[in-house]
């Protein structure tokens, strides 16, 4: 009792002190709310890690546009500028040549000090711009980029104060940034049957199976277009079949969402149809709520049914604002399983060893090791020469280690023995290095440099398609020994297609660089299609969490075989319809298996329901009927609305002869 008191009064003094002693005047500029971001993109993939999402100059070795805002300063005089950033090739260049994303700040139109930003070292961390002096009014802040390489940065702060440099550990930052902009969490009035966290292919099919069966949705997707991988930021084709047996009928969702075009490469933006993928939800406003730019990064659960969650909380991606979303069910369709960890699910990562589930494929001791994030990327080649800059902080390439290649697609992978969910940034980072330090020696060094003269990088993706990452255990899990041994369980679902495809870092590149960024594939066939058990596709721990996605239940070996998208876009389907047997009985996903299986089959069988055409028209029946725009149709047969003398008129002139000849009209002819 006494520690707690001498806690709040120590407390106390120090807030007294910051009452009394006036903050200097300053402005926390978060990059993610500039108003116009030029050539720069929003990248939200590592908020977990680095607590924010930040804005990145992705030009292929082209500056990109500046990015800018209208700052308000209330106050006049000297501001330091500081910013928050990272030199995002230190942890691979090892102090060899200079960093690539580097770049200035700009208040109106001049820099802030002579140093170049992006440069300090591996971590986040505040690097000093400069002074500006700066009159009371409106200024123009810009990031102006010097490279095209990828600089980054999350924060501009100016303080009148030269020694205020606001906190960098992740939680302190995490709680400095809502007071120094003025916000709180804001709780969403809504309460949802079923909140999806994700809008990969397979959150899409489970948010819309669900709200077409009657269950109030929302889905909250942290980017700016549906799809995940199958979008044009990742661009990764969907590989499985639909409507497979046991249920023909699962399929219908994968297929309005999925493009009309593409294979196993990679293709311009169009191909993708992210617009096709958001008039889907355009077209079920009412039952299914659709928000983007919103990131999950706590849960909440309920105090009383400690194994169940009560809310998630999310933030904006591009205005920081927190929100409290609640709901009864909740779907974790994030691929890297983030609602069910930080609810506390048990999951797996990795490969399992051979005594885990007893499979063949697996390695005789467990590994931290997972397939990897593919960097796409593809180039041109054009009628004139196209310089590309020959950098000296890439990876060290050589006649012997290059590879002389111009696209990238399922093969470019790096971060097999990282952390997937949680190093994000860093294996997208090296993906990227891997592409541009390989892209530099053809054009500059190589002896075949002539051959590459008129090429191009037409494009690389920004992101990168994950391909594995943890995995959520549930009341099943699946392993390569039910799909081999086509082990037949009650509870079977949608049919995996895609054989057993197990990605391994490629032993000649790994060989070559400290650190792989290309694979090799084994390919295992097994038959014919294998049929998942429902029991895959909930969490064994929260009772009211289903589980879309790749990091549904199973081994690191079955795995293999159900993580592409058209095949976790018909699991999906499935999740959905599980959630509307949930609320017709009130019951939880479990009780699905244990007391509502045959009506979850028949749910199957009949397939999600389709959006309806459009069709005005009809032929049914003998009905006559004309349609003026301004005032309406009035039906002739069977059941005849009075017609008006101006429709009367109008229908005479016409002279048409009626099957059934309105009364008005032949009284009209008697006299």
């Amino acid at each position: 009792m006494g520690k707690m008191c001498l806690a709040w009064a120590v407390a106390t003094v120090l807030l007294a002190g910051s009452v009394r002693a006036a903050p200097p005047a300053s402005r926390f500029v978060e990059c993610e709310t500039f108003t116009d971001y030029g050539g720069w993109v929003v990248d939200p993939h590592s908020m977990k890690r680095m607590g924010s999402s930040y804005l990145m100059a992705h030009g292929y070795g082209t500056p990109v546009k500046d990015a800018t805002r209208v700052v308000h300063f209330a106050e006049a005089g000297r501001y330091t500028v500081r910013v928050r950033t990272r030199d995002w090739s230190a942890e691979w260049r090892e102090g060899r040549g200079t960093a690539p994303g580097r770049f200035q700040v700009l208040v109106n139109g001049k820099p802030v000090g002579d140093a170049e930003l992006g440069t300090v070292g591996k971590e986040w961390a505040w690097q000093l711009a400069g002074e500006v002096d700066l009159p009371v009014g409106d200024a123009v802040v810009a990031l102006h980029d010097l490279t095209g390489f990828n600089g980054r940065c999350d924060v501009v702060y100016f303080s009148k104060d030269p020694n205020d440099v606001p906190p960098n550990e992740v939680r302190e930052l995490a709680a400095y940034r809502p007071v120094k902009r003025h916000f709180t969490t804001v709780r969403d009035p809504a309460t949802y049957d079923l909140i999806v966290v994700g809008g990969g292919i397979s959150g899409m099919c489970a948010a819309q199976s669900a709200a077409r069966l009657g269950v109030r949705v929302l889905l909250l997707q942290d980017r700016g277009v549906l799809g995940g991988c199958n979008s044009s930021e990742i661009r990764v084709s969907m590989g499985g079949l639909i409507r497979q047996s046991p249920y023909s009928a699962l399929g219908n969702l994968v297929e309005e969402f999925a493009p009309a075009f593409g294979g196993n490469k990679t293709y311009p933006a169009e191909w993708y149809e992210d617009t096709r993928k958001e008039n889907v939800f355009r077209r079920t406003t009412q039952s299914c709520t659709l928000k983007f730019h919103e990131h999950v990064f706590a849960v909440e659960m309920d105090p009383v049914q400690t194994n169940r969650i009560r809310a998630v909380l999310s933030r904006n991606t591009r205005t920081g604002h927190e929100t409290r979303f609640t709901a009864r069910l909740f779907c974790d369709a994030t691929g890297d399983a983030v609602v069910a960890r930080l609810a506390g699910c048990e999951t797996m990562y990795g490969r399992e060893g051979r005594d885990r589930f007893g499979e063949s494929c697996a390695p005789e001791q467990p590994i931290r090791q997972v397939m990897g994030h593919s960097v796409q990327w593809y180039a041109a080649k054009g009628e004139a020469p196209v310089a590309f800059p020959d950098i000296d902080w890439g990876l060290p390439v050589t006649e012997e280690s290059c590879y002389y290649v111009r696209t990238g697609d399922w093969e470019q992978e790096a971060g097999q023995y990282r952390d997937m969910a949680d190093d994000t940034e860093a294996i997208r980072d090296y993906g990227l290095l891997s592409i541009f330090s390989n892209w530099s020696f053809l054009k500059n060094r190589s002896k075949s440099k002539a051959e590459f003269a008129n090429d191009r990088l037409e494009w690389v993706s920004p992101i990168g398609g994950k391909r594995e990452s943890y995995r959520v255990v549930g009341d099943h899990v699946l392993t390569q020994n039910d799909i081999e041994n086509h082990v037949d369980y009650p509870d079977a679902t949608a049919a995996i297609t895609w054989n057993i495809d197990l990605h391994f870092p490629d032993p000649e590149n790994e060989a070559k660089f400290k650190e792989p960024f290309r694979s090799c594939a084994y390919h295992r066939h097994y038959g014919r299609p294998y049929a998942v058990p429902y029991r895959c596709l909930y969490a064994k721990d929260c009772a009211n969490l289903f589980l879309a996605g790749r990091h549904i239940s199973c081994s690191h070996v079955a795995f293999a075989a159900v993580r592409v998208m058209r095949t976790l876009g018909m699991l999906g389907e499935v999740a959905g319809m599980a959630a509307s047997v949930c609320k017709k009985h009130d019951c939880l996903p479990r009780d699905v298996y244990a007391a509502h299986l045959d009506e979850l089959k028949e749910l199957m069988r009949k397939g999600v329901p389709k959006l309806g055409v459009y069709h005005s028209g009809g032929c049914a029946g003998d009905n006559e009927f004309y349609h003026f725009k301004e005032t309406g149709h009035y039906p002739i047969w069977p059941n005849p609305r009075p017609l008006t003398p101006r429709v009367k008129e109008a229908i005479q002139k016409i002279g048409l002869q009626h099957r059934h000849e309105p009364e008005e009209l032949r009284k009209n002819e008697s006299e």
